[in-house]
């Protein structure tokens, strides 16, 4: 299932959306600045980053630059919550399928992704059917 999480208000998350309807992809979304993450969600997310919390976090938002301390203080434990209690530190929108974690929206990115999306389609549509 392809999971993407957006904020409302984001311009990006709106492409990403479009993008996926137009080319008929399904997609399960969640608007984190209504529905806020869970810590299960956050740290499964971060499962699919190279770089941990830095990959996923928005250092331009103004949530992040509010802030009266440094992220890179924190632990993953008070990362984790803060970004339960303050969703816009988070870069958006993050695409998440079975193998992969496309954050913030890059237009050449999602279309790599929507093809190899339909050849996978493509491909599982081929195999022969096992009657017992």
């Amino acid at each position: 299932m392809i999971q993407l999480y957006t904020f409302s208000s984001c311009t990006s998350c709106r492409k990403a959306r479009d993008m996926l309807n137009e080319h008929q992809i399904p997609f399960a979304e969640k608007n984190m600045s209504t529905d806020p993450l869970t810590k299960e969600e956050l740290l499964h997310i971060l499962t699919y980053t190279t770089n941990g919390t830095t990959e996923i976090t928005s250092k331009r938002s103004q949530d992040v630059k509010n802030l009266p301390f440094e992220l890179d203080d924190l632990s993953l434990n008070e990362w984790i919550n803060l970004a339960v209690q303050h969703p816009g530190i988070l870069r958006r929108p993050l695409l998440i399928t079975d193998e992969q974690l496309i954050v913030g929206y890059n237009k050449e990115e999602y279309t790599g992704f929507i093809k190899k999306f339909k050849l996978k389609q493509a491909k599982e549509n081929l195999k022969p059917v096992v009657c017992s």
